[in-house]
């Protein structure tokens, strides 16, 4: 009897499917794992790119690049809007800070030695002036000298005659108010020539500057004859000098000494300075009062026209904290406000929310502590090397 194979044979087509069916859930199940371990990776990079969007960046800028840039740096000081006051002010030298020179005898100006803007020391001098009233003066003090000199020689004598018993009391007490009386005259002449500025030889003055500066007013003309107290030069020194601010007369009470000021010179310096006084009346014509800010150590040029920010002492803030800034100092950098702190390699973005606006300025509620220093004027440019630096990466 032949065997019968048809029972292996539906065995083996039965096993057949069962391997693959196996094989393709095998396969299917690869896909599935393969599917699931591709999209954690995903995820992670995301997660990296949002990390590194939410981690803050700093930029890293040397002082000499930071003022080449204009951008200003200003401490900012807890207090609402309220306790601001915001004017324009101009610079002024300071009584100390500026001199006028004049020509102290009439004559003809012989020596021009300084020029408008030339740099100049104390008692330096700056013309001569060659003048007959100069060589009046220097005889007059030749005279005294010489008469002083003679009266304490006669004095010496005199004392020596009346310690030897030769001569009375009265002569030697006469000889000694005589060398006294020649003594101040010639004292008197030689402080007369000194304030004169005559010089040694006689023949003229000399105009000397008091003060160190620089000269920002000169009328001397070589060969010029001038009168006596004619107006030659003018020095200041820019170091002293001091802001005059016009203030409205609601404002002007409730400023008061002592009262701290920042002044934006537009040149990308933020001074910081104090309220020395306030005028108490105001202009008749302007109706305004003057308040006097010192800047002490400042170097301004007089006559330039700044912008000052006064914080009332004793102005109430209404309970808040909030710190005021001018608003370009905010920026929009990834959706958020942010504001640039000054760090020892430069700048790093600080997020802050913002609060009331009012006449370019802006209060910071939270975000920011007093005492802190951020980057003012020109801070977009902080802004667009942050977007620079984003965009490279």
């Amino acid at each position: 009897m032949r065997p019968d194979f048809t029972p292996k044979k539906k065995t083996n087509t039965a096993l057949y499917g069962g391997v693959a069916a196996a094989v393709l859930i095998a396969a299917l199940a690869g896909f599935g794992i393969a599917k699931m371990t591709s999209a954690p990776a995903v995820t992670k990079a995301e997660a990296t790119a949002e990390a590194g969007a939410e981690a803050p960046k700093s930029l890293t800028l040397k002082p000499e690049a930071i003022q080449a840039a204009g951008i200003a740096v200003e401490t900012v000081q807890a207090g609402g809007l309220s306790s601001e006051v915001l004017a324009q002010g101009s610079v002024t030298s300071s009584p100390s800070g500026q001199a006028v020179m004049t020509a102290r005898t009439g004559g003809t100006v012989l020596q021009i030695f300084k020029r408008l803007g030339d740099p100049v020391k104390t008692g330096e001098t700056l013309a001569l002036v060659s003048s007959n009233d100069a060589a009046q003066i220097a005889a007059d003090r030749r005279a005294t000298g010489a008469k002083s000199t003679l009266a304490q020689q006669t004095l010496a004598r005199e004392k020596s005659l009346f310690d030897q018993g030769i001569t009375p009391r009265a002569e030697y007490e006469q000889a000694s108010a005589e060398a006294e009386a020649a003594k101040a005259d010639a004292a008197r002449a030689s402080i007369a020539a000194s304030n004169a500025g005559v010089t040694s030889d006689g023949r003229g003055t000399a105009v000397i500057s008091p003060i160190s500066g620089r000269v920002t007013a000169s009328t001397a003309s070589l060969g010029a004859f001038v009168q006596p107290e004619t107006e030659l030069f003018r020095v200041s020194d820019p170091s002293k000098t001091e802001i005059q601010v016009s203030i409205g007369a609601t404002d002007a009470a409730r400023v008061s000494p002592r009262d701290r000021a920042v002044v934006d010179s537009g040149d990308g310096q933020i001074i910081e300075g104090t309220v020395r006084s306030v005028t108490p009346a105001l202009d008749p014509q302007s109706r305004t009062a003057t308040a006097i800010v010192d800047v002490a150590g400042a170097q301004i040029v007089p006559g330039r026209s700044v912008r000052v920010r006064l914080f009332l002492s004793g102005a109430s803030t209404g309970g808040t904290a909030a710190i005021v800034v001018p608003e370009e100092a905010v920026q929009a950098v990834e959706g958020k406000d942010v504001v640039f702190v000054r760090t020892a390699e430069g700048f790093k973005p600080q997020p802050v929310v913002t609060g009331q606006r009012s006449a370019g300025r802006i209060e910071i509620v939270s975000g920011l502590a007093s005492g802190t220093s951020i980057a003012t004027k020109n801070a977009f440019l902080l802004k667009a090397e942050i977007s620079k630096s984003a965009e490279e990466e």
